[in-house]
């Protein structure tokens, strides 16, 4: 897989969406971050990944927060621009 091309649909796909937002809008995308309690469950999650303890489930949702992270980072990075 070529990471350029990858890099480069991914913004023609999502560029035309997310130039639709106001100032504010993206400035509260920017802004944003988990709640404690959520970052408290990540925390859990990621040690007991650290230590080879997941279950099965807890990796499904570790990953599942993962995925959701790269995308609001992403979403963050284009926002600032």
């Amino acid at each position: 897989m070529n990471p350029t091309a990858n890099n480069t649909a991914f913004d023609r796909a999502t560029d035309p969406l997310l130039s639709i937002l106001s100032p504010d809008q993206a400035h509260r995308i920017i802004d944003f971050h988990a709640d404690a309690e959520m970052q408290a469950r990540i925390e859990v999650l990621a040690h007991k990944a650290n230590e080879g303890e997941l279950t099965d489930e807890e990796r499904a949702e570790y990953e599942g927060y993962a995925q959701a992270n790269r995308f609001i980072a992403v979403l963050q990075a284009k926002a600032r621009r």
